[in-house]
This record gives structure tokens, sequence and C-alpha cells, in this order.
């Protein structure tokens, strides 16, 4: 089985050159290969960091990136498509395809529909808590290096899709603040992003203009990445805070990316982009006349659902990230870490969570005005730190190492249902002699519900929120270089921080929850 060198005597310029492209491929360079072999935090990153793995292992075979070989050690199942691949890379361009399939299931725990639940509620009777559910996407990229036909001082242009297909587990039966899967989205076949990138300074500096996700490269932890669960990804924080939860997986918006690299160690992003993919703001939001269960992050609002809205009438996402990249001690290598730092600012007005339009508490049924109908409040932001550290390297297995990571999210609490949320983790990359690139990782995450929705809760005698807290427990397996299989488990303790289950004819939480899962990364 091909493996994964940890450290190469010295590192081709395509190396460099993909490190311009992707946040993930320097992630790797930076952590020494210690990061596990596919990032999970959308499909994208999940494309970029086997695309980053396919770059070093080459270079360690002796071998080129598009040779077909032997169907199970190619870098793609379809090899060089037939020499289709070999042929547009004379001319810069590079097709890719991953196909992710997931199966889920709660022996424990959830709830049905307010509609499908108990009679005492209002519903049918004939939902249950526990069910087993099955969701994928197809994602599909192309990108092209323009120097290659249009002359040296060219960039990139990229141009990508997803089709996404059956159904999330997470909101159909688990209640949760924290999707249990990062890829699980409304089912559609839409654009995902499409831009053009401009190095300058000899790739000290580069700009990206047009439609960008930015959890592509902002607020992502390298050994986080490992996980299944979407707070690991884009975090919980902004997922619930922003509208339709920001420029995320599988939304994308117009803007901007400026990232400058003064030194292989420090890295400076900031991007202005619009803040709300869809272009609601009126039922986005719980508070908002519940707002919509059924499509909560507004994916299926018109032009939304193909990923051709292109809105820029709502507000401006203005967010910035400084990295420093570190090294501690020197033998077999030392140990590396990567640290971030960051935060946004939304320029848009949001719903108050504790005063409706008449300067009365949000909720009451006592108010003389309309309980239900918010006040708004102008702007919103967030402060987030990344820690990637690796702690321990084998004498024995140059393969093996162990690493922690922490990611913390704080916002205020008067406009936003979630005030702090963070996750952290120990990863252990290579635990078997014989599996140089598989990964084990137990993870925990946590949200923190806002004082605003406390006071929500208090004046409409709703069930009162406080934390919801998860772990996971996964095993990242390669099996081949274009097949990845990862078993998962999750817990969900108290979800949504505690909700109504309705499945019970009492006024009763939704009880903790056991979730099983696999997941597959599939590389054409």
């Amino acid at each position: 089985m091909p493996i994964i060198r940890i450290q190469s005597p010295a590192i081709p310029d395509e190396i460099h050159q993909y490190r311009r492209i992707s946040e993930i491929a320097g992630g790797r360079l930076d952590l020494q290969d210690s990061v596990p072999t596919v990032n999970n935090a959308n499909t994208a990153t999940a494309m970029q960091s086997m695309a980053a793995q396919e770059i070093r292992m080459p270079f360690d075979q002796g071998r080129s990136p598009l040779d077909s070989g032997d169907i199970l050690h190619r870098d793609k199942i379809l090899g060089s498509a037939f020499g289709l691949r070999n042929f547009l890379d004379k001319f810069g361009i590079k097709i890719g395809a991953m196909d992710i399939e997931e199966v889920w299931g709660n022996p424990t725990g959830g709830t049905p529909s307010q509609a499908d639940g108990s009679p005492a509620w209002g519903g049918s009777g004939r939902g249950s808590g526990q069910t087993a559910e099955y969701n994928a996407a197809t994602f599909l990229t192309m990108q092209v290096d323009l120097k290659k036909t249009l002359g040296p001082k060219m960039g990139t242009f990229n141009i990508s899709g997803l089709q996404i297909r059956g159904r999330s587990i997470s909101q159909d039966q688990l209640a949760v603040f924290n999707p249990i899967s990062g890829i699980a989205a409304d089912r559609s076949f839409r654009l995902f992003e499409l831009w053009y990138e401009q190095p300058f300074f000899h790739n000290a500096l580069d700009v990206r203009v047009g439609q960008m996700d930015l959890d592509t490269e902002f607020i992502i932890s390298e050994y986080g990445g490992l996980y299944l669960n979407m707070n690991y990804g884009w975090p919980l924080a902004p997922s619930m805070n922003l509208y339709s939860g920001g420029p995320s997986y599988p939304l994308s918006s117009p803007g901007v990316r400026v990232r400058f690299r003064p030194s292989e160690r420090f890295t400076f992003m900031f991007a202005a982009s619009d803040d709300n993919p869809p272009g609601n703001q009126r039922n986005s939001f719980a508070i908002q006349d519940g707002g919509d269960s059924a499509d909560p992050s507004n994916q299926d609002l018109g032009a939304s659902a193909s990923g051709t809205k292109f809105n820029m009438g709502t507000g401006a996402l203005l967010i910035s990230e400084v990295q420093y990249a570190l090294t501690f001690g020197k033998s077999r290598g030392g140990l590396p870490g990567v640290y971030k730092i960051g935060g946004y600012y939304d320029t848009a007005k949001y719903p108050s969570y504790y005063r409706n339009q008449q300067g009365e508490p949000l909720g009451n049924p006592n108010d003389r005005g309309d309980p239900n109908v918010p006040a708004w409040l102008r702007g919103n932001w967030e402060v987030y730190g990344i820690i990637d550290q690796m702690v321990w390297r084998s004498r024995n297995n140059p393969y093996q190492s162990v690493g922690l990571f922490f990611q913390g999210a704080g916002s205020q609490g008067d406009r936003n249902l979630i005030s702090f949320s963070a996750d952290a983790g120990i990863n252990f990359k290579a635990p078997f002699h014989n599996r140089p690139n598989d990964t084990l990782g137990l993870g925990w995450g946590i949200g923190v519900v806002s004082s605003g929705e406390r006071s929500f809760d208090r004046q409409s005698g709703a069930m009162r929120q406080t934390t919801e807290n998860m772990l996971e427990l996964t095993y990242q397996a390669m099996l081949t270089p274009w097949l990845n299989l990862q078993p998962d488990f999750q817990y969900m303790f108290k979800p949504s921080a505690g909700v109504q289950d309705y499945s019970a004819k009492t006024f009763r939480r939704v009880g903790d929850e056991a979730v099983l899962g696999l997941h597959a990364n599939i590389k054409f």
C-alpha cells in the first residue's frame, strides 16, 4: 500500500504551487503529514486533502501523479481516464470527482416531528424517535492553471458543483444543534464555487474573487478535520448564528479573499463576502415565528436551490484570520503546531432575542404588541481561536504520532442562539504498524445557549435550553489511495440543549442519543 512519508528531504515546486491554492495542503506541510488523510470539514476540503496526498505520494514513489498504475494503488479509481487527464493536463486543466456515501442510525434517543408525534401535541402518533437514514454527495470540480495557456503571470480558475441526495437524520430525527454529518444537506444539484485566483510577488500574496465558500479556508482545524460531526468543520456558533449559516457548505456567496504569507510561519487572510447566500432575512431563525423547520438554512429558497442566487443585497460579512506555524524541539523533526486567531463582523441587521418591536420582552404572551416579531439590531460579531499541536511522535515508527486540537468561538448573547461553542480532541496517526495512513480519534464538542435565548424561553414558557455536549469516536482507514472508509460513533448529551420530545405525551425533553455511522470517500 502506498504510504505518505512524514519527512521528505526536499519539497518539489508542485507542492508549493498546490499550497498556494489549498489551505488544506498548507496545513499538511506545516504539520508534517500527521494530519488525517481526508479532511471531512466539507466535500471541498475532502477533495483538497486527497489531492494534496496525491501530489506527495508520487514524489515519495518516483512516479507521475497522472499514472494509472494498478487499480489498488492508483490515486483515482479511473486513473488517467484513458489518457484524458494527461491530455487536459497539457493545457493546465485538472478535473476531479469525489463521491461521499454515509449511513446513520440512532438506537437510542431521537424524536419524531410534531406532525408524526404523539396526539397530545396534535400529531398522528405514527412517528418514532429511532431510525436509519442514508445521505450522500457527489463533488465535481475543474481547475484551470492559466499559466500554461495564457502566460506565466496568470492565475487559477476554479468551478465546482454538488449533487446532494438522501436525507439528514439530524434534521429529521435527532433535533440537535450539532449535525452528526458534515455533508448532509437538502437534496439538490447546485453550483458550489466559481472563482479566479491571482498570485503576486512570487506567490507571497494571492487574491481570490468570485463565488466562494468560506469554510474551505477559514476556521479550519487540520486535526479536527478527521471527525464527521459538522461542528468540527464550520463551527457551531457561526452555523447557528449567521443567516443560513453564512457562506458555508453547501452555500456560497460572492466575495473577495486576500491571503498574504510574508514567511513560511505566518499567514494573514481576509475576506469580504455577502453574509446571506439565499438573501432571506424573514423566518430565518426560530424566534421569527418558529423559523422554517423544513428548510432551516433556506437552501431551497428560489435560485439558492441551484447555487445561482449571487445575492449581494443584505449585509457584508468581513472575516480575518492570522496563522502561525512553529515547531517545538529538533529531535526527529520536532513537534509541529499551527495556531490561529480570527473573527468576523456582519453588517446586517439581526433579530433581538430580548425585545419585540414595541420594546417589550420577546415571547411574552401578555405583550401589547406582537410577542413573536423581534426588534432589529445592527451588526453581529464573533471571535475564535484554533490550536493544532503534535504532542508525541514515535522513535521507532516514522509515521506514528499523536496530535491535540482545540477550537473555540464566542459571540454576543442578545442576537445569537449560541454564545459559545468549542470542540477538542486527540488523534492517533498510524495506530497500527502496518496502517501508516489510518487515524484513530476521540473528540468532544459543546454549544452553550445564549442569555437571549434563555430569556426568550422564560418569557414564552418554553422548555429552557442550556448546553448541548457531544462525543465522537472515529477511525479513518485508507483502503486504497482512492477509497477511505470511516466507521463512526457519536453520543449527544441533551440534544439542542433541551427541547420537546414529541413522541412523549408529557412535557419531556429529547433523551440522549447514541448514533452509529459508516462513511466512505471514493475519488474518481
